[in-house]
């Protein structure tokens, strides 16, 4: 119980940071994925070799006496990052040269729901 409130706090902590370090540097993302999504789940991952619990699912974590879940948990979060990294690459590049990434600089002004929906979603 106590790890889960810790994981909690920093999640909380690190993807509040990433967040404002993506706006403090100007970087256009949608959604904030990246920082909650991308950074949140990184430590997730991490987080599980540092409180697992053998009396949970039968392996214990870093604070529990083991630390052999470290180095797993870290190649896995490297891999899904390249992974991610790769695939969104691609994705982004056949998306940019069939219809585009970007709307222009009026429609966006003008706002999304009515210049690519035609409707109005607040009033």
């Amino acid at each position: 119980m106590k790890g889960a409130i810790v994981i909690g706090l920093v999640a909380g902590l690190i993807c509040y940071y990433a967040m404002d370090f993506r706006i403090k540097r100007g970087l256009d993302e949608s959604l904030d994925a990246w920082a909650i999504h991308g950074v949140g789940g990184a430590w997730g991952s991490l987080a599980i070799a540092l409180f697992a619990n053998s009396n949970i699912n039968g392996y214990s974590g870093l604070f529990y006496g083991n630390a052999s879940l470290l180095i797993p948990q870290f190649v896995a979060v490297i891999a899904t990052m390249a992974y991610a990294l790769i695939v969104t690459f691609i994705l982004a590049k056949i998306v940019d040269k069939t219809i585009g990434l970007r709307v222009s600089e009026k429609e966006e002004y003008v706002g999304l729901d009515i210049s690519q929906h035609g409707e109005v979603a607040y009033t």
